[in-house]
């Protein structure tokens, strides 16, 4: 199978023109009904040993914006209020975070930004509204408190998330890399110019066919066809064939059928994702993969047994590394948006 490279970031410009192979940014325009914001010159043949650096264009990330400057040109230092509301904001958004990785957001500075930073945090913790479960390497990893998202709640700064968790499980057992390639996956994408529009861990279920999984973070992305994007974060800690499943898992879930009416007596079947879920949506939005923690070459290898896993899916499906997506490198489309296949693989539910 052949798959061809699509440009996947938010360009630095709130309003750039788009290329081909570019993501439209949100408000514009949606690509094809088969999620094709491809063209055929851009077609990009992938073999064994082709790997997903060859023609990919790069675009520097300046969605972090630079600390505030002064008519002279100064930069400014920034407030200890605003940074500690702008770590709480993010803390909120993406569960758990490095200083490395607010300071990114917040400041765009270097060892001043991360000092900044780190002064914020101390005190929020002395306020008992954020604390630090662990550390990745010699980085401490922070999250919220209950306290700190009721502070943030009060603060009306997001939309409400009540079932939202801290992050701290996760980091006391073990799991806070995978958390924070996610938020590495949410910085590379977005940054801050879109990070109150990041939910994490965020559940899809189907309870009629006993179908449920978490989706590692969504963001809102308002399009003519559809109103989200969706990504998985593979940490390179699950088999191949576990992380095959979790792809088909969103075909089944974009599979499924109801029927029209409140009691489902009368008229023909919707998709229950349209229905119940993504209501303003008129394609199942889109799913990018996002490889992370293995070598460059096995990432390579992975993205290979990926695309032959998934052969013939009929949901959109992009792919690329974390590596790679951070330098602007372009996507890949593994898989295409086709709901009439879909309609046709899995049966109408039973009549009432």
């Amino acid at each position: 199978m052949t798959y061809t490279s699509s440009a996947g970031q938010p360009d630095p410009e709130s309003r750039p023109t788009w290329t081909r192979g570019a993501e439209r940014l949100p408000g514009g325009p949606e690509s094809s009904a088969v999620n094709g914001a491809v063209n055929d010159s851009n077609v990009v043949p992938i073999t064994a040993a082709h790997t997903a650096r060859q023609g990919a264009s790069r675009h520097a990330d300046t969605s972090s914006p630079s600390p505030e400057t002064s008519a002279k040109g100064k930069r400014s230092t920034p407030t200890a209020g605003k940074v500690r509301a702008d770590a709480l904001r993010m803390l909120g958004c993406v569960r758990i975070a490095t200083v490395r990785q607010m300071a990114s957001v917040i400041t765009a500075e270097e060892s001043d930004g991360r000092s900044y930073v780190r002064r914020a945090m101390v005190e929020l913790a002395e306020l008992g509204l954020a604390e630090t479960n662990g550390k990745h390497g010699k980085d401490k990893i922070w999250n919220l408190t209950p306290a700190g998202q009721r502070a943030l709640a009060d603060g009306n700064e997001l939309p409400p998330r009540p079932k939202a968790g801290t992050g701290a499980k996760a980091v006391k057992a073990g799991f806070g890399p995978h958390g924070l390639a996610v938020t590495d996956t949410v910085l590379a994408y977005g940054g801050r110019r879109s990070l109150n529009d990041w939910q994490v861990e965020v559940n899809h279920a189907v309870k009629e066919t006993g179908l449920s999984f978490n989706t590692d973070a969504v963001l809102a992305w308002p399009t003519k066809t559809s109103e989200v994007r969706l990504f998985e974060l593979d940490n390179g800690t699950m088999s191949q064939a576990r992380l095959a499943k979790e792809v088909w898992d969103y075909e089944r879930y974009a599979g499924h059928r109801v029927w029209e009416g409140a009691r489902g007596t009368i008229g023909g079947t919707y998709p229950f994702w349209q229905r119940h879920r993504y209501t303003r949506s008129k394609t199942f939005p889109r799913l990018h993969v996002v490889l992370e923690g293995k070598a460059e070459h096995l990432l390579d290898n992975r993205l290979q047994a990926l695309t032959a896993d998934v052969r013939g899916i009929a949901v959109a499906v992009w792919v690329n590394t974390l590596p790679r997506l951070q330098q602007g490198e372009p996507w890949y489309e593994i898989g295409v948006d086709a709901p009439d296949r879909r309609r046709e693989r899995y049966p109408e539910p039973a009549g009432r």
